[in-house]
């Protein structure tokens, strides 16, 4: 069982910043995050796979950052200029296999079975 554990999540104002953390029960090559709003379409955000390399929705590009950290088991999202539209619930994730950060991507915003995810961490943000 892939046990991941999404923190971090909260209230900001537009142009805020806040961080994401996810805890993983192991390493994994390949991770991202995803977001839902209510009534929307599961949005893959951010990936990250086994060299580094990482790969960003347009709607979050310069704004975001996604990294894994120290203990190697977690992921982080850092998210800066917040705006209004980026209010969801964010998800991290691990697809069934491991894929390139590209492929991650996609596949999170494929709207099919792609892999584990936690619970979940609420953002919200204000004007």
């Amino acid at each position: 069982h892939v046990q991941l554990v999404e923190s971090g999540g909260g209230s900001a104002q537009a142009g805020g910043s806040m961080r994401l953390s996810c805890a993983a029960v192991a390493h994994f090559d390949s991770m991202g995050w995803f977001r839902q709003a209510p009534g929307m379409e599961r949005e893959g955000v951010a990936a990250i796979d086994a060299d580094g390399s990482t790969s960003y929705a347009d709607s979050v590009k310069g704004r975001f950052t996604i990294s894994k950290g120290y203990p190697k088991n977690t992921l982080y999202l850092q998210m800066t200029n917040l705006k209004p539209e980026d209010t969801a619930m964010y998800y991290c994730a691990v697809p069934y296999q491991d894929l390139s950060a590209t492929e991650t991507l996609r596949v999170m915003s494929s709207g099919g079975d792609f892999g584990y995810y936690g619970q979940g961490t609420q953002v919200t943000v204000s004007t």
